[in-house]
């Protein structure tokens, strides 16, 4: 089986005086495969909803009504940078090694945390940006001015460019404030899925290269929160009124492909998939295993439950996972698996400058850089390799060269086909 594991956030004041759970503590480290168990904590964080943002060396947690960011070392298991920023921070997503930052003065702010550099956009939405999203090369940027922007990364990455950054598509269809947004994975134009949840109690699947609606899913009370399937096999929401959601979209009525139905994009969801208990309150994030088979989901009460997609039985009640005695903000899966080894790898982040134009990039090197002889191959390998077989038996079939004039070499020689031809004589 493999081991996944994920992180978790909370934000507010314990909720009782239970000692045994540390006072200081505001992110969690969780193994949920093979068994269910707390790994290692980080102390002196309120993180709220769509503030936490974690890479393979550190974890980034906006603070909250602050406009500063706590950044701890994975490696370490400290906090090694305090990070202040001009605007107070509303909401944060990872790029790569760029930390997007949407402020609530609707300006977005891309640092690269292994140069330092800041990119400051202009106010692009007149409210504040409540969440972002970002695909291989796009972000999206929802607000709660009920429209959200779609960017090129590339774009707004872009060195010594003059030109004014605009966002590639702007989807304007809702009539509420963005509440979350989730996207596809790839990058084909024909399957740039984005999901968005607003205010207006409505989801819309769009796609994010266009800005075509593909479907729109009616609830009755507003979604709060969503996760997306890995396979894009559907989406889960989860509303206000602690309903959670499950949106099937190739299912026996297909909402998307060929075989949907096309005479109404508007669809009402009514039967919940499962139901958040009251003591628990409305679910503030949900996050699905990398196997799309397990849903957890945190609550305000500081209940984590977990609910199997594959049983249909989860309407009969929740399985509580863990209670972290406060108002869970996050939830972020970590890769199970080993991504492609990268050259180098950035031990420390790099503190965010505007004003300086010549960057420092410092790193270790993550594998030895000169190439691997051949002996060093033959004595890993499992065996004998077939073209290391291949050239002893040439030496053996192919005569002495011709200009060897010592007799013994020649006499060597001689003497080695004499015994490999006797034992090709016998068998």
């Amino acid at each position: 089986m493999v081991a996944e594991e994920f992180i978790t956030s909370i934000c507010g004041p314990p909720l009782s005086s239970n000692t045994a759970i540390a006072k200081d503590v505001g992110i969690y480290t969780h193994s949920l495969w093979p068994s269910f168990a707390a790994k290692s904590t980080l102390k002196k964080s309120a993180t709220p909803i769509h503030c936490l943002a974690v890479s393979e060396t550190h974890v980034f947690a906006a603070q909250h009504e602050r406009a500063y960011i706590h950044v701890y070392s994975r490696l370490r298991g400290n906090q090694e940078a305090f990070v202040a920023f001009p605007e107070r921070i509303r909401c944060i997503a990872l790029a790569g090694c760029v930390l997007v930052i949407g402020t609530v003065e609707g300006r977005i702010m891309l640092w690269e945390t292994r140069t330092g550099r800041l990119v400051s956009l202009p106010a692009s939405h007149v409210q504040a940006v409540s969440c972002l999203a970002v695909a291989p090369y796009h972000l999206l940027t929802g607000s709660d001015d009920s429209n959200v922007h779609v960017w090129s990364l590339a774009q707004l990455l872009e060195l010594d460019s003059t030109e004014e950054r605009e966002p590639t598509v702007s989807f304007s269809n809702h009539r509420g404030a963005i509440t979350a947004l989730t996207v596809s994975p790839g990058n084909n134009p024909e399957t740039s899925l984005c999901v968005s949840a607003s205010k207006d109690k409505t989801c819309i699947i769009w796609n994010y290269h266009s800005g075509q609606v593909l479907r729109t899913l009616l609830f009755s009370s507003f979604p709060t929160c969503l996760s997306l399937d890995p396979a894009l096999r559907g989406v889960f929401a989860s509303t206000k009124d602690g309903s959670i959601f499950s949106v099937d979209f190739f299912g026996p009525n297909p909402l998307l492909g060929p075989k949907s139905e096309e005479a109404s994009t508007v669809v009402q969801v009514s039967t919940p998939f499962c139901t958040s208990p009251t003591e628990s309150g409305p679910a503030s994030c949900l996050a699905l295993t990398h196997d799309g088979t397990v849903l957890l989901s945190g609550h305000p009460k500081g209940q984590i439950h977990v609910w199997t997609i594959t049983d249909r039985s989860a309407n009969s009640g929740p399985k509580e996972l863990t209670n972290l005695n406060a108002a869970v903000t996050n939830i972020l899966f970590t890769s199970p698996l080993s991504a492609a080894a990268p050259a180098t790898k950035a031990l420390t982040v790099v503190k965010p400058s505007q004003a300086q134009r010549a960057y420092n990039f410092s790193a270790q090197f993550e594998a030895d850089l000169t190439p691997e002889t051949r002996f060093r191959q033959t004595v890993k390998a499992p065996g004998f390799a077939g073209d290391t077989l291949d050239e002893v038996i040439a030496a053996f079939l192919h005569p002495a060269e011709a200009d060897s004039d010592d007799p013994t070499v020649q006499k060597g020689v001689q003497q080695q086909y004499e015994i490999l031809n006797q034992f090709t004589a016998t068998r």
